[in-house]
């Protein structure tokens, strides 16, 4: 489900499993500054698809359907929620029943060329946090943050809301931070805006990716050529003929000049 504000008080809102805090603090999710808004106003938790609204703050209004409530309520698609003075409406969200791959067909009989999916330009791939691991195809501008309506998602206490956007170019991707808590880093620098080329180091506070182009080789960091082996040089067949000989005759040497000695 989803919250629609129809007059733009807020962005709409998705209602992600777990506990979603309306009011005007600034650490509430749906962050509402107006009359009659507390700052812990009410929350909605969402668990298994079904959600209740609950009430946080008693002394300001959370009315459901034209009724006010001061407890907590189940909450549908096709409600009215006003907070204080601002409303907004329960949308459901069509789940989209995911269409298996077609199967491979057989190469073409007629001599047509068969097409091959392209692979994508850049990838971002997790190497710590909860992200670890996992593979983020990139194309044309894309947010990241921890917002279920971010085209990436990470649902961290680190990420803000809409953390950055990422545009594909012709050399990198561009890297722009949207105003995050914690900030955007490339290559453990920190930065706005940046240019992150694939090999590079994007990092969100303790979360990191790095940049892949597929298909094309990336050098490691640190590198080192094998060292190749050293072959020791053999004599030649006839220099150890040579050397053997040599020691034979001495050999023989030494035992004739004893025995002449012996017998003097």
């Amino acid at each position: 489900m989803k919250l629609i504000f129809p007059n733009g008080e807020h962005e709409t809102v998705m209602l992600g499993e777990g506990i979603t805090r309306v009011g005007s603090g600034s650490d509430a999710h749906v962050v509402l500054v107006a009359s009659g808004v507390a700052l812990d106003h009410c929350e909605i938790e969402t668990r298994d698809g079904q959600a209740i609204v609950r009430v946080r703050d008693a002394s300001v209004a959370t009315v459901l359907n034209g009724r006010q409530i001061d407890g907590e309520s189940p909450l549908k698609p096709g409600d009215l929620l006003l907070f204080g003075r601002i409303g907004c409406r329960v949308v459901a969200v069509e789940r989209v029943t995911p269409v298996p791959p077609p199967a491979a067909a057989a190469a073409p009989e007629d001599g047509r060329t068969r097409v091959r999916m392209a692979l994508p330009k850049f990838m971002l791939r997790g190497v710590s946090g909860p992200t670890f691991g996992r593979n983020f195809a990139l194309t044309g501008t894309m947010t990241v943050g921890r917002q279920a309506d971010c085209d990436i998602s990470i649902p961290a206490d680190e990420v803000s809301r809409h953390h950055l956007r990422l545009q594909v170019t012709s050399e990198g991707v561009m890297v722009e931070d949207l105003g995050s808590a914690n900030g955007t880093w490339i290559n453990d620098k920190r930065v706005h805006t940046g240019m992150l080329h694939p090999g590079e180091e994007l990092r969100l506070d303790t979360i990191r990716f790095l940049l892949l182009a597929p298909g094309a080789q990336v050098p490691a960091a640190g590198a080192s050529r094998v060292a190749e082996p050293v072959v020791e040089a053999k004599p030649s067949g006839s220099k150890a003929g040579l050397i053997i000989g040599i020691v034979v005759a001495l050999a023989v040497v030494a035992g004739v000049a004893f025995w002449m000695l012996r017998g003097s």
